[in-house]
């Protein structure tokens, strides 16, 4: 990122903020700052000749001796698995089916030459992330019967042949991680041709890593392809030589998947997690190595944890960004805790792209950043600008969410649909997103670069936003204001259409300000058109105004973090901007 740097500290006390992590520091500078799309965050070309050296030197004689089986195979121990499995989906396994966003595979009709499910479906399946929802469930006796029947399928086809998804890096690195923390699962049985294939496969899976961690797509899919390589080498006997390589790869790509705030470069709050899950996962492999973790690995756990407790709500659960879903408050808590790091949310992550306002129960996360560049996600979103907004336990203003959930109820199509501005709570001009979302799926041109200017006053929370993504197209740049009252029970608006430099636009265009609503609100118009009043059962009452335009109450969805859409409402102020500009002002009030 350019710009000046921005010092980032700990707001919202929370009860289990403890004293052994290092105080945040995020708090708000006064004055603008400028943020620009960020440049390719690949390894520079001396990174990737320091790798090749080292993989050069680690790759001797001896190394490739121990490779021919002069140490036996086996495992060194079985470290804990720090985050519970899904119940739900642990059953339907011992109930003859495997479960995911929706989808049913049924055991019996398992095909590992030919799965037919979708892709994320897929992932899940050759990664064997659900050995941890088996072993939430029954007995291990009888787990381990199911395990091993699928383990079996799944070598006899996948074992020794390489090919994608079973063999992608990220799905390798997840499934070492997974094989070791549940290998009485899958290594139970007195057949030892058996169990010399599992382990086998083990060795020639961290072989693979080796080979193309480093040529995996930038950001935590690279990442988890790194810590396969590492914890694989605290694994099997003789690692020693390979757990140098992997440490050298993985605070490499480190460096390279987050941002100083401890973001991930995909900007995504599912990356996040899964980040901090592997990170977790490959912790416990070092303590029951009794191997000191290393520093580095510490410090980005102690930087990326904060930075996701800053996008969730009050409630606990994820707020909808670049494609996740709402996820639980207790799936964020888990892994949370599987971290160790015990700290509070980050307020204000400028690199990263989220602004956290909050006062009393009422939370107010913003996308104050360009999208993520195009290569590091497959699921970007045109969100800038978009705000939530929640009172407690209810979501009162939302975003879609779920681009990157794709399963039963979310098809390819409406994936698509949910990455555009219009299914965010932000402005839309003429119809358009304000950053491309090219044909192939990717992120074009658009937003480049975002002013934040952001106050803390005694009238409240101060935040104002503008991008460039409808300049070149339309001639216009989009300011946001947005003011959180101290107690929390206003929030005052402004969205701002103006005039870009250098423009020459004639005529007037559409805009439509959307403002998606939480799943539990209904919506009624006032007799002006110009206010509503938000009900929520059983919770409190909200109402919203605006100053300018026609305002209507249309049909939205907002997807949960099972990727599972619930049709909702949204509040939708419409009108045209003339060559000179437009202002809307608007406002939602807690009244009862």
């Amino acid at each position: 990122m350019e710009g000046r740097p921005l010092t980032v500290a700990p707001i919202d006390p929370t009860p289990d903020a403890g004293e052994d992590t290092p105080p945040l520091d995020d708090s708000i500078e006064p004055g603008k700052r400028l943020i620009r799309l960020p440049a390719d965050k690949g390894l520079s070309l001396g990174d990737r000749i320091a790798n090749q050296i080292t993989r050069l030197t680690w790759r001797t004689p001896l190394h490739a001796f121990r490779l021919k089986g002069r140490f036996p195979l086996k495992l060194l121990g079985v470290p804990e698995d720090p985050v519970p499995g899904d119940t739900r989906a642990g059953t339907a396994i011992r109930a003859g089916h495997f479960l995911h966003r929706g989808l049913r595979l049924p055991l019996a009709t398992l095909d590992f030459t030919a799965l037919g499910v979708a892709p994320s479906f897929a992932d899940h399946i050759h990664s064997f992330a659900w050995l941890r929802d088996l072993a939430a469930t029954g007995t291990r006796a009888d787990g381990a019967a199911i395990a091993e029947a699928i383990v079996r399928q799944w070598l006899a086809v996948h074992g020794e042949t390489v090919s994608e998804p079973a063999w992608k890096a990220d799905n390798t690195g997840w499934r070492i991680l997974f094989w070791a923390a549940h290998a009485p699962l899958i290594l139970s049985s007195s057949d030892l041709v058996y169990r010399s294939a599992v382990l086998n496969h083990l060795a020639r899976a961290a072989r693979h890593l080796d080979r193309v961690a480093d040529k995996t797509r930038p950001g935590v899919e690279q990442m988890v392809a790194w810590i396969g390589v590492v914890a694989a080498s605290l694994l099997m006997p003789g690692g020693e030589p390979r757990q140098v390589f992997g440490e050298a790869g993985l605070r490499k790509v480190i460096e390279t998947s987050f941002y100083a705030d401890g973001g991930n470069i995909a900007r995504s709050p599912q990356a996040q997690l899964d980040a901090i899950m592997a990170l977790s996962m490959l912790a416990r492999i070092y303590d029951m190595r009794r191997i000191d973790l290393p520093p580095f690995l510490h410090e980005v756990l102690a930087r990326a944890v904060p930075a996701l407790l800053g996008i969730v709500h009050s409630d606990g659960g994820m707020g909808s960004w670049q494609g996740s879903g709402a996820t639980p408050a207790e799936t964020i808590a888990a892994i949370v805790a599987a971290s160790g790091v015990r700290t509070r949310p980050l307020k204000q992550a400028r690199d990263w792209g989220y602004q956290r306002l909050v006062a009393n129960k009422v939370v107010l996360l913003a996308d104050a950043a360009p999208p993520p560049i195009a290569r590091v996600t497959e699921a970007g979103c045109a969100s800038t600008l978009a705000f939530e907004l929640s009172d407690g336990a209810e979501r009162i203003v939302v975003n879609c969410g779920g681009a990157a959930l794709t399963g039963a109820t979310i098809p390819t199509e409406l994936a698509r649909g949910l990455r555009t501005t219009a299914a965010h709570s932000t402005l839309v001009v003429a119809d358009s997103n304000s950053t491309a979302i090219l044909p192939n799926g990717s992120l074009g041109k658009g937003v480049t670069e975002v002013e934040l200017d952001r106050h803390e006053t005694p009238q409240g929370s101060r935040l104002e936003m503008s991008h460039d993504g409808y300049a070149r197209r339309h001639g216009l740049i989009h300011r946001r204001l947005l003011i959180l009252s101290p107690n929390g029970r206003e929030l005052r608006g402004e969205d701002m259409l103006l005039p870009a430099p250098r423009s020459r636009r004639k005529g007037d265009k559409h805009f439509a300000l959307r403002f998606h609503l939480g799943r539990n609100i209904s919506a009624s118009l006032t007799a002006d058109r110009l206010g509503a009043l938000l009900r929520i059962a059983g919770g409190p009452l909200w109402q919203f105004r605006a100053s300018e335009g026609t305002l209507a109450v249309e049909e939205s969805l907002w997807v949960d973090g099972e990727g599972r859409p619930h049709p909702t409402e949204q509040l939708v102020v419409t009108g045209s901007a003339p060559a000179g500009g437009v202002s809307i002002g608007w406002i939602f009030k807690h009244i009862g």
